[in-house]
């Protein structure tokens, strides 16, 4: 039997590369593992040689200490492989296939797998609805920043690409399907974005370069992507991007209305999540500053898309009403602005086969939107302080050597 090493959380600031167990067609004890998933038979999933998998945002949270992960946790909820072995009860997807893994585990047959909302599938994490690979909370699934790994409902979520040839050359474009680009391209959705639209994107950070992306994908006027971090808004503008840098101004309207001579937006998308700072010299962590700043600068009857990541239980927040998840929002304000929200985990499969499909013909080119970076296994502690940093960059992990 081939070996397994993986990428480790082992506590605050700190990640290794491990030997783990090779997976199998069951869901085993281990850190994070739900006792009441323990033992599950997946006979209706599949194991998977690593392909590409990618560092995230929402990793990095629980890489801060700022979640309730426990040590020894594999990290990785964005995985793309090569099918290596089939379950007894898999019908369609076979060995040597090359598929893209939405991050949301969901099992198909309940009502909200047959509603569509995969995000909050009722079946697969016993604590609440929705579940994800290696991430806090989620169940105990083993995450995917590892060599191989094992994915269930492979018939049910698993998105074959047409074409192995070709789906490796535009690799570094494809690996954004398990999660990132779905997530943007949903906060994009979910604020309303149409043609001739205005947008605020809040956040430089990987999701956000995916959500103004996809803003543009979906024909917006204008895009503006707001951040604190200079490297990062160079990124955004290297796609045709405005952007505003908050670090040197706290009031975000006035930057707005400099780019489109009104101080507010159609639609603003949430990228940054529970450890906002506040803006303007000498800022410091603030978590609600983007949920309200984006209902100051979005017109009346405007949408709201809320990707960033906001938890329950946060051990290192500012107080301790945000150590549970409740913030200061002016909720007032949504209010009486008839705001729509549109929060939580991405629906990825409403989207990964119609962005497939954007990125195969051309139209779409999120690897270049988020400099997608390929490392080795042996990189990603480094990747990850790099990460922790402000890197504008996002970083694909590449566990055999594959990629070209």
């Amino acid at each position: 039997m081939a070996g397994n090493r993986a990428v480790v959380y082992t506590g605050p600031g700190k990640v290794e590369v491990s030997d783990i167990d090779f997976p199998g067609l069951v869901l085993r004890d281990g850190p994070g593992v739900n006792p009441r998933n323990v033992g599950r038979k997946c006979e209706h999933g599949v194991i998977l040689k690593v392909v590409s998998t990618n560092i995230c945002g929402s990793d990095q949270h629980m890489v801060r200490g700022r979640t309730t992960a426990p040590s020894g946790l594999v990290l990785g909820h964005e995985i793309t492989g090569e099918v290596i072995e089939v379950g007894r009860d898999v019908e369609f997807i076979k060995k040597g296939d090359l598929v893209s893994v939405p991050f949301n585990i969901a099992c198909g047959r309940c009502r909200s797998c047959k509603e569509r909302n995969t995000n909050v599938c009722l079946n697969v994490n016993p604590d609440r609805p929705g579940s994800a690979y290696g991430y806090v909370d989620m169940g105990g699934w083993v995450g995917g920043q590892s060599e191989y790994v094992m994915v269930p409902y492979a018939d049910f979520q698993l998105l074959k690409f047409p074409d192995k040839e070709q789906a490796m050359e535009k690799i570094r474009d494809l690996t954004m399907l398990s999660d990132i680009f779905p997530t943007g391209y949903h906060g994009a959705v979910s604020a309303g974005v149409r043609p001739g639209s205005t947008v605020y994107v809040a956040g430089a950070g990987p999701v956000g370069l995916a959500a103004a992306h996809s803003a543009q994908l979906l024909g917006a006027a204008v895009v503006i992507v707001g951040d604190l971090n200079g490297e990062r808004l160079a990124q955004a503008r290297s796609f045709g991007c405005e952007t505003v840098n908050l670090s040197d101004h706290a009031n975000l309207g006035e930057q707005i209305e400099q780019i489109l001579g009104v101080p507010e937006v159609d639609s603003a998308i949430d990228c940054v999540g529970f450890e906002a700072h506040g803006h303007g010299h000498g800022h410091t962590e603030a978590p609600a500053t983007v949920l309200n700043s984006i209902m100051e600068v979005t017109r009346a009857g405007g949408r709201l898309g809320i990707p960033g990541l906001y938890v329950t239980g946060d051990p290192g927040a500012i107080d301790n009403d945000a150590k549970v998840g409740t913030l200061k929002i002016r909720f007032g304000l949504g209010w009486a602005k008839s705001h729509t929200f549109v929060t939580g985990q991405t629906p990825v499969m409403q989207y990964h086969r119609e962005l497939m499909m954007s990125i195969l013909s051309g139209k779409a080119q999120i690897a270049k939107a988020v400099n997608a970076t390929v490392i080795s296994l042996d990189d990603a502690p480094r990747a990850y302080q790099e990460f922790d940093k402000g890197a504008a960059r996002k970083f694909v992990i590449d566990p055999h050597g594959l990629i070209k």
